[in-house]
């Protein structure tokens, strides 16, 4: 095996399994030990990966607190957000009361709801003018509007959501990770996720696949808290802790 074909196939075996050993991948590629240390030697110094004692870890991607406006995630990975918005419609029944979050998938969802008896709450601006339009019975929770991501977020929001008893609350998240679980980059809206995940029977949340392995500041939820619905499965080791619905 070439040197390069065996590097793409310790960057892959990484994507899927975050950590490998030196005498793992040795076994693997039938090779020798120390051919496999100064491979990853290697594409630690091209920052494809971090060299730990022993082996390898995936590179966690590390966000700040910047978020770009609606306008501009909405057209992000738009195709399977479409497929991950289509399948979470679906999951709502006539007898629901519902957590829709404000985020670009979720108020993609709203545009796959059909007639309906079920009951929704948001926290978007432009999730609740949707579900108003489509005739669904809907509230929009009381508190400050944050201007880029056009949400209700602070102190009365969550007051209101503290009395709610969901059966299903669907989620946006900016970062899942293995570690750091389901995180967003503002307080105060984690403070609104947070609460209507423990506040629910049953929460999703929708994240297409460029969100695995990436952290941002606040940490709203644990990953055995919450399901997923996603594109793409980020690897064997996450479905252990979580349930993970790939869209196909």
């Amino acid at each position: 095996m070439l040197t390069q074909e065996r590097h793409k196939e310790i960057l892959d075996l990484l994507n899927k399994k975050s950590v490998v050993t030196v005498s793992e991948l040795s076994e693997m590629f039938e090779t020798s030990e120390s051919t496999i240390r100064r491979d990853l030697a290697l594409l630690d110094k091209q920052k494809k990966l971090n060299k730990i004692f022993g082996g390898a870890q995936a590179i966690r991607q590390v966000s700040g607190a910047l978020e770009n406006e609606v306008s501009i995630r909405e057209n992000v990975m738009r195709p399977q957000k479409d497929k991950i918005a289509r399948y979470a419609a679906k999951l709502i029944n006539d007898d629901d009361f519902v957590f829709i979050d404000s985020g670009t998938t979720t108020s993609m969802m709203i545009d796959y709801i059909g007639p309906t008896k079920a009951t929704f709450v948001t926290n978007g601006i432009a999730h609740s003018l949707k579900l108003l339009r489509k005739g669904l019975n809907a509230y929009l929770i009381g508190g400050r509007i944050k201007p880029v991501t056009e949400a209700v977020v602070g102190a009365e929001g969550v007051n209101s959501l503290s009395g709610y008893n969901f059966t299903k609350a669907f989620l946006g998240a900016n970062g899942i990770d293995l570690n750091a679980g389901f995180t967003t980059p503002d307080l105060e809206e984690a403070h609104i996720k947070r609460t209507a995940a423990n506040n629910s029977y049953v929460s999703f949340v929708l994240a297409d696949s460029s969100k695995f392995r990436k952290t941002t500041p606040i940490t709203f939820a644990n990953l055995n808290k919450c399901c997923i619905i996603t594109d793409k499965a980020p690897g064997n080791d996450w479905s252990d802790i979580t349930a993970i619905k790939v869209v196909e």
